[in-house]
């Protein structure tokens, strides 16, 4: 917060919120995990791919996912991480379009699989799912509303420095050397995240490992000293 304002980052960040199957009744939410059939998917595999027609949804169980989009010139933006609790895939499915991105596992995922057609009708059936699912998409779009317009007003590094300290906030595990990123992210993600090139993202990474803010490794982040990330956002000397 700045001044008493809560912004986008403090939030809702990348979680978003409360996921959809937490929102439900429960009676509604053993009911909606009836209809569907249990898969799994190893990490790094591809889940749903942009551009192909919708044909189910997937209820995440456990496991993280990954939500990019690819634009027509190549670039390649991360625009959600989702995980369990979550759903992906129900924008093409009522929409009837093909899917805008693709879901990528980032480690080992158990989901729930539902055919558009019985998901569909299971929303018609129960309206009250069917609002829950509104109030998600809404929220989503207000989240992205929010996060565009004040990103707008960041520099690139102080765009890396809030994606951190959301990473540290949701998928950080303490350990002796600091605060470990538990998901596996490559320096092109964190560009397509922060809307730069990896090159000036990796600038950056070095330059906050070259000053002892953080350890990279391969596809592993280790933050060491988040007052310094805080430090960038606020606009202070760091």
């Amino acid at each position: 917060m700045t001044g008493g304002r809560t912004h986008a980052w403090d939030d809702d960040g990348f979680d978003d919120g409360v996921p959809f199957l937490a929102r439900l009744e429960k009676e509604d939410r053993t009911a909606l995990l009836r209809v569907g059939r249990p898969l799994r998917y190893r990490a790094r595999s591809v889940i749903l791919h942009q551009d192909e027609p919708s044909s189910h949804v997937l209820l995440l169980l456990h496991g993280w996912t990954k939500v990019t989009a690819i634009a027509a010139n190549g670039y390649e933006a991360l625009l959600a991480l989702r995980g369990p609790g979550d759903i992906v895939g129900e924008g093409a499915a009522l929409s009837g379009r093909h899917r805008s991105a693709t879901v990528t596992a980032l480690d080992a995922v158990e989901a729930v699989v539902i055919d558009e057609s019985r998901f569909t009708a299971f929303l018609t059936a129960h309206p009250g799912a069917a609002l829950r699912l509104l109030s998600l998409t809404t929220d989503r779009q207000r989240s992205t509303d929010r996060r565009r317009l004040e990103w707008a007003a960041l520099t690139v590094r102080e765009r890396l420095a809030v994606l951190l300290l959301e990473l540290v906030r949701t998928h950080g595990t303490r350990t002796d050397e600091g605060v470990e990123l538990t998901i596996g992210l490559s320096q092109q993600e964190f560009a397509g995240s922060v809307g730069s090139s990896r090159e000036a993202v990796a600038r950056l990474l070095r330059e906050l490992r070259d000053r002892h803010v953080v350890v990279t490794r391969r596809r592993r982040i280790v933050v060491l000293r988040p007052d310094i990330l805080r430090r960038i956002i606020g606009g202070q000397p760091a």
